[in-house]
């Protein structure tokens, strides 16, 4: 993208990631932590109005799994049950996705991801009970794509509302 994702702006000026917030305040979400890594003191503004609060991930250039151990880390400490990961680059996924995907409510043993004609895709739902194991088996840039695939998650139908393809060039 020549820049930082979460910098990204449509043409109508939003940033990717006020987009993505709104889409897991909308969807139901009751408390949004956005990950930051590269130009986070440039991101951090942008939150601003949101209600999404912001932690860092200063060893964001190991991938994304980087990013998503930090959001398990900070979701530790809250009372969660389970935690929605999506991602700034994807973004026509809307609140009608991640309603979809909290249906029914999750609960700690949750495992389930958004799929888009039958390809599974973000937002994935991780309940509490696999937190530990999802940080400790997330390696480089692919998260917790081996242990979704090792342990069955429930993949819920999405193509209907999106693509859910990640953006990667202008």
């Amino acid at each position: 993208m020549g820049m930082p994702k979460a910098l990204v702006r449509d043409d109508d000026g939003e940033a990717w990631l006020v987009r993505g917030v709104r889409s897991l305040t909308d969807g139901g979400c009751t408390q949004v932590t956005v990950v930051l890594g590269a130009a986070a003191e440039e991101a951090l503004p942008l939150l601003a109005g949101t209600g999404a609060t912001a932690v860092v991930a200063a060893d964001w250039a190991d991938g994304m799994s980087a990013s998503l151990r930090a959001g398990l880390t900070a979701a530790t400490g809250t009372d969660a049950d389970a935690v929605v990961v999506s991602l700034v680059d994807v973004p026509d996924v809307g609140a009608d996705v991640v309603r979809r995907l909290l249906e029914p409510l999750p609960g700690p043993a949750t495992l389930r991801r958004a799929s888009y004609g039958g390809r599974p895709g973000h937002p994935v739902v991780i309940g509490r009970e696999h937190w530990a194991a999802v940080a400790e088996e997330a390696s480089g840039d692919r998260g917790a794509r081996a242990y979704l695939e090792g342990h069955d998650a429930e993949l819920v139908e999405c193509g209907d509302l999106a693509t859910g393809r990640d953006v990667d060039r202008r």
